[in-house]
């Protein structure tokens, strides 16, 4: 009448199956990607652990202000000021956006729509 033996069955494939991603890769734990700096700037718009934690909320709040309040200036916590540009400001010192952006990104499985509308020149891919 209650089918124990399927019942038990059907929890040990639940099991396997639900754990399987991690028994699969254990053991091959892939390093971080190397991401080259730029060599003749010091800083970024805002602090090295801002951006690292931040950027995609930086950028968003860029889009907007340039988008819907048609500001392009922006002021970081120090006073300096930057043109909002992705393309201007950001790749202007990050140059190759394959080995900045697209290594991070492709590491985490993340796939920006930054480029959807932003192009990049030609050779800095």
């Amino acid at each position: 009448m209650y089918d124990g033996g399927k019942i038990t069955a059907g929890l040990v494939i639940f099991l396997i199956l639900i754990t399987f991603p991690f028994w699969y890769n254990r053991g091959k734990a892939s390093t971080t990607p190397e991401r080259p700096y730029p060599k003749d700037q010091k800083a970024c718009v805002e602090a090295t652990n801002y951006m690292k934690a931040s950027h995609m909320q930086l950028l968003n709040n860029w889009r907007d202000n340039v988008v819907r309040v048609a500001n392009r200036i922006y002021t970081n916590k120090n006073g300096k000021t930057f043109k909002m540009s992705l393309t201007d400001t950001c790749l202007d010192c990050h140059t190759s956006k394959a080995d900045f952006c697209d290594k991070c990104h492709n590491y985490l499985g993340v796939l920006p729509y930054c480029w959807d509308c932003h192009l990049t020149e030609k050779g800095k891919t």
